[in-house]
């Protein structure tokens, strides 16, 4: 099955191509201003860089959240259009998870994925890798800080990534102690996006452009205003 998988939730923004299992096309980007100047344009190069038009793609998968409520919105707002014109269906996979199958190994530990979500709060959840599943074991949400870090198993290692990892370095440490493992990977998702996005896709797991829906786990600011 032909994939086309994007990932706007943060600034490391992933466009790739699958074929079935195989990883054809990615383009990476770190972007300084919004996705919007460049996510069209990203889409086209990765099309023109595999020799693929657009309408032999067969499904989408995106990270819908949760991140920036901007970049979520942009990524959405992008393949619901392209869904819709061409009636294909859509995964809609959660950051933390893709995440957290970046740094997943054969072997069995524990995976923390954490992004800043501002306002005092993070975006976290911890899973164990068992069998190249993701277990969840603690369930994704918005947490404050220490709330948090006070459920996590002192006495286990704890494997972290994401771009809370350096804003929230120290009150980890405080809590884990020498438990704590720091990934120096990088932080584009669009190829775990695609492999969470193609199982979903094969399990009927898809969704229509129309039912797509963004992953917040709380209100946005303009919603806290109304």
């Amino acid at each position: 099955m032909r994939i086309l998988a994007l990932d706007t939730t943060t600034h490391s923004e992933s466009v790739v191509l699958f074929e079935g299992p195989k990883l054809i096309a990615e383009i990476n980007t770190e972007v300084t201003t919004t996705h919007s100047s460049r996510l069209l344009r990203a889409i086209d190069e990765l099309l023109k860089l595999a020799r693929i038009d657009i309408q032999a793609v067969e499904g989408y998968a995106v990270a819908a959240g949760p991140g920036s409520f901007t970049g979520i919105r942009i990524g959405l707002s992008t393949v619901k259009a392209l869904a819709f014109a061409s009636g294909k269906r859509i995964a809609p996979v959660s950051s933390l998870r893709a995440l957290a199958l970046k740094i997943a190994e054969v072997q069995t530990r524990l995976l923390c994925p954490l992004l800043d979500a501002k306002k005092g709060e993070i975006f976290a959840a911890l899973f164990e890798g068992k069998r190249q599943q993701l277990v969840e074991v603690i369930s994704q949400g918005a947490y404050a800080p220490d709330s948090f870090f006070s459920l996590l198993p002192a006495h286990r290692v704890v494997h972290f990534i994401g771009n809370g990892v350096p804003v929230f370095r120290e009150k980890i440490l405080a809590y884990l102690r020498d438990k704590a493992r720091f990934s120096d990977r990088s932080l584009f998702i669009g190829r775990e996006v695609g492999i969470l996005g193609q199982e979903m896709l094969k399990n009927g797991r898809g969704v229509t452009a129309e039912e797509l829906a963004p992953l917040y786990f709380r209100k946005s600011q303009a919603e806290e205003k109304k």
